[in-house]
């Protein structure tokens, strides 16, 4: 265990927001009076004994927390593990090819997706999306966070420049842009906002959800809690948003009221509530061999559809929302 938690540090040292540390460490001494050396120490005293990252130590609020407490969140190193087991290498391929995800899933979907090849074969698609959209997405097939994404205005485009920059940027596929339900817009127009729904498949084939999110952007064009955005707690019985919005930057505080727009988050209910529960557990029994999966949905005025699922889903979009360790929940 003591190699195994020693390359999961380097790891979250590799891939460390450095800025971001520095602004945790600042605000956690001002917050405690314990000196910075002190707290950056205890963070990695922690990485080894409870399986989360340098940064999660903070974002849990672990250093004002005890060690029986500290033992029900679950860190990026669980996650990995658990997701290696539920999730198995060979099988999530599905779930991490955006192109094979719509192949497998296409009947829940309320909008269409071209891969590159498909529309460098068939021109006459372009010019249909060209005429028809004012707005595509283009993406990367295997695009995670909000990386990878751009939306274009069809104004002024042509066949032979939307090709070309898909090319010039990478990209691997182009979606129809979704026009979210209007309650949605009114809650924030900046990006198409999605419900996050965990799900699980215990080993004994039962069927649960784990927990029910909204991500809500904020003056931002995706929704990503990573981006700078918003995460909310939805009650799974009602559909209603059941607590404020928090930021993964545990410096900036949990907002009741959306920032821009002034629409209030808590008490906000989700349109389709029975549809999304249902549709997103006939997606999950259908590959059961992915036995945890965190799907983002999209709603519309003619009801929900799915946009992504993911294998390595978010600790924190689960946790943080919260304020609460799951680690119980997981199904090991």
């Amino acid at each position: 265990m003591l190699l195994k938690r020693t390359i999961y540090l380097g790891y979250y040292l590799k891939q460390m927001k450095w800025s971001l540390l520095k602004e945790f460490l600042s605000y956690t001494s001002k917050l405690t009076g314990k000196s910075k050396s002190h707290l950056l120490l205890a963070s990695i005293r922690d990485v080894y004994k409870y399986n989360i990252s340098i940064l999660e130590y903070f974002q849990f609020g672990f250093y004002n927390k005890t060690q029986e407490t500290k033992e029900e969140w679950a860190g990026t190193g669980t996650m990995y593990e658990f997701q290696k087991i539920a999730n198995p290498p060979n099988e999530r391929i599905i779930l991490d090819d955006k192109r094979l995800f719509y192949k497998k899933y296409k009947e829940f979907f309320i909008h269409d997706l071209y891969s590159l090849e498909e529309l460098k074969q068939n021109l006459t698609i372009i010019d249909a999306l060209l005429t028809k959209e004012k707005k595509v997405v283009l993406k990367e097939a295997s695009g995670k966070c909000g990386a990878g994404v751009k939306i274009c205005h069809t104004a002024n485009l042509n066949s032979e420049r939307l090709l070309e920059m898909m090319q010039e940027g990478e990209f691997d596929i182009l979606e129809t842009y979704i026009n979210q339900h209007s309650l949605i817009q009114e809650l924030s127009p900046s990006a198409v906002n999605t419900v996050r729904i965990f799900t699980q498949i215990r080993k004994g084939g039962q069927y649960e959800v784990l927990g029910c999110r909204i991500r809500i952007s904020v003056n931002c064009e995706v929704d990503n809690l990573a981006a700078g955005n918003l995460a909310a707690p939805i009650d799974e019985k009602t559909g209603k948003i059941i607590g404020a919005g928090i930021y993964s930057n545990f410096t900036q505080a949990p907002e009741a009221i959306h920032p821009i727009t002034k629409t209030p988050i808590v008490g906000f209910q989700i349109p389709y509530w029975e549809e999304i529960l249902s549709m997103v557990k006939e997606a999950s029994l259908k590959h059961p061999q992915n036995r945890s999966i965190g799907w983002d949905v999209v709603l519309t005025e003619n009801g929900p559809g799915l946009l992504e699922g993911n294998h390595d889903w978010c600790k924190l979009v689960w946790q943080l929302p919260v304020n609460k360790g799951l680690k119980y929940r997981l199904d090991v």
